[in-house]
């Protein structure tokens, strides 16, 4: 077979597995496996945050795999050149290079954890109108998007960056590339934040509490996951237990002055504290009432956040507070589809649960100093929470809707 023609194996298993197994190696040798083990040491470079660790594996598992299948280079002997070659071949990969199911990259068979075949490093997906509208994902409609290519550029620079530190190579060819606008669009304004509109969300949050009511037992959790997302601006991730943090029940205190705060890890392995409304606290003595616990936490309590039913440990998948926060989603747009409001509706259905933090932060920003908007939400700096202010982009449509098209004289005759 064809170097070209050769599919792909999964090289990076997850981050505790490559830390539990420090002596594996794929099927490499030579160069090929002297850039894997630079590679490695650069991915576990970033164990203490498992977001960043899992965004930049798949970047750098699809690069390696690329120079050694398609392009038979070493990384000491990419250029420029080569690199733009990559970044065409992301647009357009090979299809035995794409899956249409996310699948895991190793597997347990006979005692031995292994690479799947069914792994792919490129995945189609398609959004939730897609699938409800009974769409199947199709290999000949994969795109990258722009955001993603920028993913690329970062991660691959940041690579070659540490390749030359580690005196590995002496050239960062990322650098070289100057037509970058080839895939990067120039944006005259912002991108507008996806959030939910004041209507949406107003049937969302009053149909959790309505589910509450119904079945408290069921949902009651529900409708705090939708308080915590949108009232502390929270990822779904920092709701969860990951090797970097385990939510409790003591993560909100109280300090001396009475002041109630919520200490999370979140994106970058960072710490924030996040301060904690009124609203947010009846929420969670609600919440507490369920589990049959007093109403507000004691000190350094440890009771999980959120714990599975069937044991009680904490939670350690997303995937089930999406459907949690799905279930609230369809029940609202059903709400709205009843009440004629059927474009809102329709824009519902397209929102995912991290669109809730978007509009935490958005209301909020109207309202709150921006740079208390900021540290509780975790932004790095203001000009990230300027992003959700859109009172210019209010005004700039409010000036514009009276403008004619015709002139005066001609709408009156």
């Amino acid at each position: 077979m064809s170097v070209s023609k050769r599919i792909p194996s999964p090289l990076f298993d997850g981050l505790q597995q490559m830390l539990a197994d420090e002596d594996y190696k794929p099927n490499l040798s030579g160069a090929s496996l002297h850039d894997y083990q630079h590679a490695r040491s650069f991915l576990l470079s970033y164990r203490g945050s498992l977001d960043t660790f899992n965004s930049y594996r798949r970047e750098i598992e699809r690069f390696l795999q690329w120079c050694q299948l398609k392009n038979n280079k070493t990384l000491k002997q990419i250029r420029r050149e080569d690199v733009e070659a990559f970044l065409d071949f992301c647009q357009k990969p090979l299809k035995s290079w794409v899956t249409v199911k996310v699948e895991n990259r190793f597997i347990e068979k006979n005692g031995l954890r292994l690479p799947n075949p069914k792994w792919r490093p490129f995945v189609v997906k398609i959004s939730k109108i897609e699938t409800k509208a009974g769409k199947q994902p199709d290999k000949d409609n994969y795109a990258l998007s722009e955001k993603s290519f920028k993913v690329v550029f970062a991660v691959l620079s940041s690579f070659y960056n540490y390749l030359i530190q580690e005196g590995y190579t002496l050239v960062n060819p990322i650098l070289l590339i100057r037509q970058k606008t080839k895939y990067f669009k120039k944006q005259q304004t912002a991108t507008t934040i996806r959030r939910l509109s004041e209507l949406q969300w107003g049937y969302v949050i009053e149909t959790a509490e309505m589910m509450a009511n119904e079945n408290p037992e069921q949902y009651v959790r529900t409708l705090f996951i939708m308080n915590a997302l949108y009232g502390m601006y929270l990822r779904i991730s920092e709701l969860i237990a990951t090797s970097r943090w385990t939510p409790t029940m003591g993560d909100f205190h109280r300090d001396s002055e009475g002041r109630w705060w919520f200490l999370t890890v979140g994106k970058g392995n960072k710490e924030r504290k996040i301060s904690v409304s009124t609203a947010m606290l009846k929420a969670l003595k609600e919440y507490r009432k369920l589990l049959n616990l007093p109403p507000l936490p004691s000190p350094n309590e440890k009771t999980p956040l959120l714990a599975k039913h069937n044991d009680g440990k904490s939670l350690k998948s997303t995937r089930y507070i999406r459907e949690l926060v799905q279930t609230c989603f369809d029940r609202a747009g059903a709400r709205l589809i009843d009440d004629n409001q059927h474009e809102e509706a329709d824009q519902l259905a397209a929102v995912t649960v991290h669109w809730l933090r978007h509009t935490g932060i958005s209301d909020d920003v109207k309202i709150r100093p921006r740079e208390h908007v900021r540290d509780d939400a975790g932004h790095s700096s203001s000009s990230i929470t300027d992003k959700y202010i859109d009172i210019e982009l209010h005004e700039r449509h409010k000036s514009a809707k009276s403008k004619r098209i015709k002139p005066e004289f001609i709408e009156k005759s």
